[in-house]
């Protein structure tokens, strides 16, 4: 799952606070200084007519509307427009969109190798055997999950779709672009530049196919890179991929475009979509936390319904729904302080008790999300990972860069996810200079592929639950691919329901610790780390119903 890019504190200045967009996600001329922008979400059966008439009573203005699921975005230059907009009997609550302006660094979590400072310089054993393409030796997740084994069954059919709900997805890369779809791509989430820097273009609505923030290239290569004889490979690498940007190149994940992009999927009947981060600026979404002002309560009932709301209109209409289930290496069933939250704005985090009945972690914890624990090479699961019994589906390889103790393979990066990755990124990291060669100390972590012609693409090494996702999320592409059926209007595909029992009963079972009180101490992780596993090898906490087996979903007979 994503870790914000950003730290909080800060006022936004003018230009951010007053950005608006349309129904495509495209800036709308300047505002007055004093405008901010709110995403406001009316109450169950209100009417479009009535929706309006409340807004414009409060005092503000639409400048998008997503009827399907009672969501509007609005601008406002009154100081009440929220109390306002609370009270009306008509609206839930009313999000502001408050950006800051702090400099970015390095995802503790996903980056952490990069972070480490007892980094082993090797790049450690190579784990896999699969060898579809040059660098598939290195993606002990494939052979995991038998991935390796399944495409020769099933590779994927290019009438499946999988859209990556992310940063974005860079179709220049050599393995990305031969999957990549074109038609069905969309961006929702125009840059802010005082949290994700100089817009690249004039109306900061970065070109589809474009990633600035590498995010959503990595997850896209895991599901489904390109089986092509250069770089690596995907766990279905013959599927098409969507790129739905919803989050910013920060790698914040505002509500309004996270919920116009599964409209979007399910308007353009997207087979499978995935999900590898929760919507800011709450870790945990309440209906009325007492920690928190009433406005912000509103705000987090706003967020829940209109998430709900979103994710149902996109599972009715055919979409198999996968979710990160979170870094915060804690039980969903039973969560501990949030002192994260609100990660942007004007107002600093504080500490709130979660409450586990009136609080979610969105979207994981969302209506007919699939939600996945994340494992390293060892299958333990991994320290930062979430897990609980009433959230976990499966488990899948999502990279542990501490996991092998005792072995030379400890602290290495092979422990890691490789995949694809923007050359912009990783030059703006640091990895690679400006001639596109890969810096000193960056070859255990960077890989270079060039082809005849010269044309050259890269890869890198991340972790977290967003890289287990999208192995479930290209298990799922491949079970559509293998057993969908022709759709009306030319169509393909597969109910959720049916994919997600198929994705669950063929994952491989695996029982709890001993002693199931899981401690980290060995990898250097203090108590707070520690994790309790119950439930039986049947299901558990750590890994549901057990970890993701491709070629046992692609063999083993449907069960509609």
């Amino acid at each position: 799952m994503v870790s914000k890019r950003f730290t909080v504190g800060v006022v936004a200045t003018a230009a951010a606070l007053a950005l608006a967009v349309t129904g495509l996600g495209v800036p709308a001329g300047a505002e007055p200084a004093s405008v901010r922008t709110f995403t406001v979400v009316a109450e169950d059966g209100v009417s479009a007519d009535a929706a309006l008439a409340a807004i414009r009573s409060a005092g503000g203005t639409v400048v998008s509307r997503t009827d399907e699921v009672g969501v509007y975005q609005v601008t406002s230059d009154r100081a009440d427009f929220a109390t306002k907009a609370t009270a009306a009997a008509a609206l839930i609550g009313a999000a502001e969109q408050k950006a800051i302006g702090r400099k970015p660094k390095l995802d503790r979590v996903e980056q952490e190798h990069l972070l480490a400072v007892a980094a082993a310089k090797g790049a450690g054993k190579l784990r896999g055997k699969a060898k579809a393409d040059p660098l598939d030796d290195k993606l002990w997740g494939l052979e995991m999950i038998r991935a390796d084994k399944a495409r020769k069954i099933e590779s994927g059919d290019r009438r499946v779709t999988v859209g990556v709900l992310d940063t974005g997805v860079d179709a220049s890369h050599p393995d990305i672009a031969p999957n990549f779809n074109w038609a069905l791509s969309r961006n929702f989430a125009p840059d802010i530049p005082e949290v994700d820097g100089p817009c690249e273009v004039a109306s900061c609505l970065d070109p589809v196919g474009t990633d600035d923030g590498g995010h959503g290239t990595h997850v896209a290569g895991t599901i489904g890179a390109a089986a092509n004889g250069f770089g690596v490979s995907g766990v279905a690498p013959n599927v098409s991929l969507v790129n739905l940007k919803g989050g910013q190149d920060s790698g914040y994940f505002f509500l309004n475009p996270v919920v116009n992009a599964l409209l979007h999927a399910g308007k353009s009947g997207l087979d499978v979509v995935n999900m590898s981060f929760y919507v800011d600026p709450w870790l945990y979404n309440c209906t009325a936390n007492p920690a928190d002002s009433p406005e912000a309560q509103a705000a987090q009932r706003a967020t829940i319904r209109a998430m709900k709301r979103a994710l149902t209109f996109a599972h009715n209409r055919g979409v198999t729904l996968v979710g990160a289930l979170g870094n915060n290496h804690e039980d969903l069933g039973d969560p501990r302080t949030d002192v994260s939250s609100p990660n942007y704005g004007d107002v600093a985090p504080y500490p709130r008790e979660i409450d586990n009945n009136s609080c979610w972690d969105l979207p994981t914890e969302g209506p007919h999300v699939i939600s996945v624990s994340s494992v390293g090479p060892s299958g333990k699961k991994a320290d930062y990972s979430n897990y609980g019994t009433e959230q976990t589906a499966v488990a899948a390889p999502g990279g542990w860069f501490r996991d092998g103790f005792g072995t030379d393979t400890f602290r290495t990066d092979a422990n890691m996810i490789l995949s694809t990755y923007p050359l912009k990124v990783l030059q703006e990291e640091g990895a690679v200079d400006e001639d596109g060669n890969i810096v000193p100390g960056a070859e255990t972590f960077v890989f270079k592929e060039c082809k005849a012609n010269g044309q050259c693409a890269y890869f890198t090494y991340l972790q977290g639950t967003s890289m287990a996702a999208p192995h479930a999320s290209g298990v799922a592409a491949l079970i559509v691919s293998r057993y969908g059926k022709p759709q009306g209007r030319g169509g393909f595909g597969l109910a959720p329901d049916v994919v997600e029992r198929q994705l669950l009963r063929t994952a491989a079972e695996r029982a709890c610790p001993e002693p199931r009180l899981q401690t980290y101490t060995n990898e250097g992780r203090p108590a707070e780390f520690d994790a309790y596993c119950a439930g039986s090898a049947n299901f558990n906490g750590f890994y549901g119903h057990g970890i993701i087996d491709a070629y046992a979903a692609v063999t083993t007979p449907l069960r509609r």
